[in-house]
């Protein structure tokens, strides 16, 4: 915001600028009663404007405080849309957006693999990031994005939405406050991947800049279905698939309202379809049991999003769609919290951001969560792809007694990427 930018940038610069410039003040620059003016607004760079970005964008115009100045993307036409839709500027390398001075935040929507890298950068530029889920590649890439983020004393918002549902943070809350006592058993449940794709190989698309799509993963040759839903959430160069994809949304809840798998080390073991022919070629039809420490069992599958929560003295189950949440007892649904009992009210994903970002709080969907919820789902992939168990110390943060498991926390990333 203007009181950090002033300070960075040349005065000397500023005001041969503005002797050059006819002196006039726009009605958009000292704001109104709905909105403030420019000095006070949070200004936002949007990087990955397909189709996941353009919904996010949708939301951020509509947020009270912000105004949207920027977006890169791979794709000319994508970027070039979306910069005369804002009237801002495009830009084909993110790096250059991040460049600029004059933005406070970024909103992260690129294919996977690409979103740890971009947030890093982000910190290291001085930038706020809302990124969306999932989080990292892997263990390795999470744990970096959180020390950067640490290190540089920047605001993350995480894209797990549901943390701004009023019905899902009540019945987390009821979890948290204790209202079924202790927990037993976990049950989270993603819908599942799959097997195909096309292999045949097509010739770049011109609007398209594959060097830069592809990235830090490994360069292939271009195929269609590589770069559109699902191809890039179930090929393994760019995702370990739905079990981090959309497992990130229940597993999120999971975190939300228990601390479980913080106790102690927990193990993991499991099974899982990975294709052989194809392009994609990531987990699916998996069947994940994790044994926590203090005797509780999860286990991790296939299906509607839902995340269940097995107490001794009653059960919460929490899905997006409010109509797929319930508690027992049955008394629990309309049990009245004390605002004390109550985990953090968000005014929905987007404007909680932006209100972070000026008040320089933690936002409802905060980094060291994100970090715990893709970590379960790295770990569920490991052993399924090993066919054995693995047991994680959530305390040292590392694979015990298995150099082999050990190994797949990290990925090498292509030149001259790095984190």
């Amino acid at each position: 915001m203007s009181s950090k930018k002033l300070h960075r940038r040349d005065v000397l610069k500023n005001l041969a600028v503005a002797a050059a410039a006819p002196y006039v003040i726009t009605s958009t620059a000292l704001g109104n009663a709905d909105t403030p003016p420019a000095s006070e607004r949070v200004t936002l760079g949007h990087i990955g404007v397909g189709g996941r970005g353009r919904a996010l964008l949708g939301g951020f115009l509509r947020c009270k405080g912000a105004q949207s100045v920027a977006c890169a993307d791979a794709y000319s036409d994508r970027r070039d849309a979306v910069a005369n839709l804002i009237k801002g500027k495009a830009y084909a390398d993110f790096r250059e957006l991040l460049a600029r001075d004059d933005i406070d935040a970024v909103v992260v929507a690129t294919p996977d693999h690409w979103h740890v890298p971009v947030a890093i950068a982000a910190a290291r530029a001085g930038k706020d990031a809302y990124v969306e889920k999932p989080l990292g590649l892997t263990v390795e890439q999470n744990l970096a994005c959180r020390k950067a983020f640490q290190e540089n004393g920047r605001i993350f918002q995480y894209g797990t939405q549901q943390r701004s549902s009023a019905h899902c943070r009540f019945y987390c809350s009821l979890v948290a406050s204790g209202k079924i006592g202790k927990i037993k058993a976990l049950e989270v449940v993603a819908p599942n991947g799959g097997a195909g794709g096309s292999t045949e190989q097509k010739p770049v698309p011109a609007n398209l800049d594959y060097e830069m799509w592809i990235g830090p993963a490994p360069l292939k040759p271009y195929t269609p279905d590589r770069c559109k839903t699902p191809g890039t959430y179930w090929i393994y160069d760019y995702s370990i698939g739905y079990l981090g994809g959309w497992g990130a949304h229940p597993l999120d809840l999971l975190v939300w309202g228990c601390h479980c798998d913080q106790a102690g080390p927990m193990t993991f073991e499991g099974t899982g379809k990975i294709p052989t022919e194809g392009l994609y070629d990531t987990v699916y039809d998996w069947d994940v049991s994790i044994q926590m420490a203090d005797g509780v069992t999860m286990s991790f599958k296939p299906g509607p999003d839902y995340t269940k929560f097995i107490g001794e003295e009653g059960w919460v189950g929490v899905a997006r769609p409010a109509d797929r949440s319930s508690a027992y007892p049955e008394s629990l649904n309309t049990l009245q919290l004390k605002p004390d009992e109550m985990l953090p009210a968000s005014p929905g994903h987007d404007q909680n951001f932006v209100d972070c970002v000026k008040s320089r709080e933690t936002p409802v969907s905060n980094l060291v969560d994100a970090v715990r919820s893709d970590t379960i789902s790295h770990l569920s992939n490991i052993a399924i792809r090993l066919g054995r168990k693995v047991t994680w110390d959530p305390k040292k943060e590392e694979i015990l007694a298995d150099p082999e498991a050990s190994g797949m926390l990290s990925r090498p990333m292509r030149a001259p990427w790095t984190l």
